[in-house]
């Protein structure tokens, strides 16, 4: 029997208890993704060491099992203003918090207590390789003529792969995207004025631990560092001054807004954004442009980015 690596779905749902399996199902929990990989028997190899009379290998035992997937989500809200969007579960797997005002708005932020776990579940062709008690990080990813993406990495809980047929998928709450452009994108503001951007990305940045012990075993969001990286074009210093912003250990406000219609808006909001040194110039077609890097700083906690959909 060939069994064909095309054939996958994905799927995920919020646990109820840490590490015990949600059961996602395709009708409500499939996510429509793309470049699913997964590493599905991470750990570390213990030499037993023997000492022989003769020579070879005295075996190994595994331990601190776990697996690792990565994959992307269209960046692309639910449709509705105030409904959540399908891929919702997944950032709340990786610290962030949901805020729902009905009718209204969808907003995220990250936290620093309190993280929600993910069962995922991918099927590949009747064989199905499951994460329990699974956390994460996210890069947030809006580049010019490209589609905006979720690039999620996820550590979870090992669990034997099995034999399951295949669900069958509901992709009816994802929508289509919009590629980043000025039509499709049009706000984005460095310090309330406005800048032409070719690439963004904002990094949650979670430090993403496995903890194997006796008696307890979790994967754990241990710390977070925010980055934001983007490239830009070149202005008049007196317009921007990234170099001095640097020098000065300056933060400024940054606002990204992709979408222009009611329930498929998706605005970053990041109040304080401390420039780093600028390291390099680059150009594209003749035209100079600036690689810059910033840090999300929190202010009264917790408050270093949203993302809002409405």
């Amino acid at each position: 029997m060939t069994l064909y690596f095309r054939k996958k779905l994905l799927l995920a749902k919020i646990e109820t208890s840490y590490g015990i399996d949600a059961t996602p199902t395709g009708a409500a929990n499939t996510i429509r993704a793309s470049e699913i990989q997964i590493r599905p028997m991470e750990g570390t190899d213990l030499e037993r060491g023997h000492e022989t009379p003769f020579l070879g290998a005295s075996g190994t035992i595994p331990v601190d099992l776990h697996s690792v997937m990565t994959f992307k989500v269209e960046l692309a809200a639910s449709g509705a203003a105030g409904t959540a969007p399908a891929w919702g579960p997944l950032l709340r797997a990786c610290g962030a918090a949901e805020t729902i005002e009905a009718g209204t708005s969808v907003t995220y932020n990250p936290i620093s207590s309190g993280y929600e776990s993910a069962t995922i579940w991918l099927n590949i062709d009747g064989t199905l390789y499951a994460l329990v008690g699974a956390r994460g990080t996210v890069d947030f990813v809006v580049n010019a003529s490209a589609i905006p993406q979720l690039e999620f990495t996820f550590t979870g809980l090992w669990v034997k792969p099995s034999a399951q047929a295949m669900p069958v998928p509901d992709y009816s709450e994802f929508q289509k995207p919009r590629a980043g452009s000025k039509a499709n994108t049009p706000v984005f503001s460095i310090d309330g004025a406005a800048h032409v951007l070719r690439s963004f990305k904002l990094a949650m940045g979670n430090d993403v631990q496995g903890r194997f012990l006796i008696g307890e075993e979790e994967i754990v969001i241990a710390d977070r560092a925010d980055m934001v990286e983007m490239q830009i074009k070149a202005v008049a210093l007196a317009t921007l001054d990234p170099f001095a912003l640097a020098r000065d250990q300056s933060a400024v406000p940054l606002v990204l807004t992709h979408g222009v219609t009611a329930g498929n808006i998706a605005s970053f909001g990041i109040p304080r954004a401390q420039m780093q040194r600028p390291t390099g110039l680059t150009e594209a077609q003749g035209v100079t442009e600036w690689p810059l890097s910033l840090v999300p700083l929190p202010e009264a906690g917790n408050d270093q980015w949203t993302l809002t959909l409405t």
